[in-house]
């Protein structure tokens, strides 16, 4: 115990020191997330580098007490499995710094996570057998290897998904650790109790800076961080019950992530989008739908934790009868949760008209991949511009405009349609190239809308990488002869009006 609070303490006052570092570093590199998005609602640009700040306060404290501790030292099973642990949090992390500085595939995003996921099964992190109440525990055999990788995988993915409003992923973390350390002093587990205490105090000092407003996100790296370490933590302190519900309480104690995820993958599903394509139909977006600020929906969520943590608690040393209550309480809890926050209002009628969407959906993801390649070969402005404007016509606009501010002057605005329509509703999106404000795409509608439908932001959104790559290679923010080639042969695009797709 006391390595465990020395943890926590030396954690906090490292993470608190080193997150103000991090964000400086960022900011001067140009690590930030855009405020132009139609999932994130801050109104700057953000440094999104935090999770460097998290692992380093949470290794530090364990390196210093892994060379000084007499008591525990890492005292895992075998020397291995702490380097095997250390490791694969480093790997995952890593990955996520990857991610957060150059964008990572969702495919090689999983292999990694599954690679380490398949190490940490082989050095004792993993699910061999199901208790249950009615005698001997059920063995899994090979059904033990994907069971665990899934597990560990899956949860690294639900945090990072949780992770949509200032303060969010990391409060549910610390609240997710301290059930997990409380698991962990019950039952004389030093290590475990030494590693959530010290992940826990890297968490705490990075929330003074993440709470809204905030001045850091953690991106990737934490997010992806702390859903390894909670996911493996929450496996060894379980691993070894006899409760006929072991398996159930890390699920439990996860349960506002897990359910996330899950109601994302029904939700993308049914609309025909990838699985890991992002959208605004999150638990924390539903919260805000329904009038609550950030600092409420936060709240919310947190008090949901909390309760699901304190379930967990009691699962851990119930009786076979008092486990079955507190799951029905849980499930009642959850279904309340979900009718209110609306998701489950799908009826019968609906089904045309879900089928339909889903259709002009997958349509409308493949001509963005399609021009997404073509952005990828383009060879002139010319060829840039042509995407652009089919994009536009694809998607119903009727006017299109390329704002360039780090151009030259016949570069700041190449627009397509009659800007001057009356009840013309236009819309933003920035293109990410590594300055903020530095370019952006504007798109106008004529049908008399008054807001760009969630699935168009988001392809819209994935154009405007493409075509922020393109506008780079191009050299049209640079000042390249590209730019003077590209104002003479863009002079017959001005007065060429987008036909919108009915």
């Amino acid at each position: 115990m006391r390595s465990a609070c020395l943890a926590f303490f030396a954690a906090t006052v490292t993470g608190l020191f080193l997150t103000p570092v991090v964000r400086a570093v960022a900011s001067r590199r140009g690590a930030l997330d855009d405020r132009l998005s139609a999932r994130k609602i801050h109104g700057k640009p953000v440094p999104r580098l935090g999770g460097i700040a998290i692992v380093l306060a949470c290794v530090v404290p364990l390196a210093m007490i892994a060379a000084l501790g007499d008591e525990v030292r890492w005292g895992l099973e075998s020397g291995w499995q702490a380097l095997a642990f250390l490791a694969g949090g480093l790997a995952i992390a890593a990955l996520g710094i990857f991610d957060d500085l150059r964008g990572a595939t969702a495919r090689s995003k999983f292999t990694v996570q599954i690679a380490v996921a398949a190490g940490m099964y082989g050095l004792g992190f993993g699910i061999d057998e199901i208790a249950t109440p009615f005698g001997e525990p059920i063995e899994l055999g090979i059904l033990g290897l994907p069971i665990t990788v899934l597990w560990i995988s899956g949860v690294i993915n639900a945090l990072n998904l949780v992770d949509g409003l200032d303060g969010l992923a990391g409060g549910v973390a610390f609240l997710a650790l301290a059930v997990i350390f409380a698991v962990a002093a019950s039952r004389g587990d030093a290590p475990a109790m030494l590693l959530t205490a010290a992940v826990a105090g890297g968490v705490l000092g990075f929330l003074f800076y993440n709470f809204n407003p905030a001045s850091i996100f953690m991106g990737d790296t934490g997010s992806m961080f702390l859903g390894f370490v909670l996911a493996t933590t929450a496996l060894r302190v379980n691993r070894v019950s006899s409760s006929a519900v072991a398996l159930l309480v890390p699920i439990v104690l996860l349960g506002v992530p897990i359910a996330d995820t899950l109601l994302a993958i029904a939700r993308r599903t049914l609309r025909g989008a990838p699985l890991f394509s992002a959208d605004r139909g999150h638990i924390h977006h539903r919260l805000l739908d329904r009038g609550l600020t950030q600092g409420r929906a936060v709240v919310v969520i947190y008090g949901a934790c909390a309760l699901l943590g304190a379930a967990a608690l009691v699962l851990v040393a119930a009786t076979p009868a008092r486990s079955a209550l507190t799951l029905g309480a849980v499930a009642l809890a959850a279904l309340l949760a979900l009718r209110w926050l609306g998701y489950l209002d799908l009826k019968i009628q609906d089904l045309p008209r879900l089928i339909d969407e889903r259709r002009r959906n997958v349509e409308r993801r493949a001509m963005v991949r399609r021009l997404g390649l073509e952005l990828h070969g383009a060879r002139s402005v010319r060829d840039l511009w042509s995407a652009v404007s089919a994009a536009a016509r694809g998607l119903g606009a009727c006017t299109v405009e390329l704002h360039l501010s780090g151009a030259g002057a016949a570069f700041r605005s190449l627009a397509c349609g009659d800007l001057a329509t009356p009840g013309l509703f236009r819309a933003r999106f920035g293109l990410p190239c590594g300055r903020p404000g530095c370019a952006d795409l504007e798109l106008g509608w004529d049908d008399g809308r008054t807001s760009v439908d969630p699935e168009e932001a988001l392809l819209l959104e994935l154009l405007s990488v493409e075509l922020a790559r393109a506008v780079s290679r191009l050299g049209m923010l640079t000042g390249s002869p590209l730019e003077k080639r590209g104002s003479r042969a863009l002079g017959p695009l001005h007065r060429r009006a987008v036909a919108p797709a009915r």
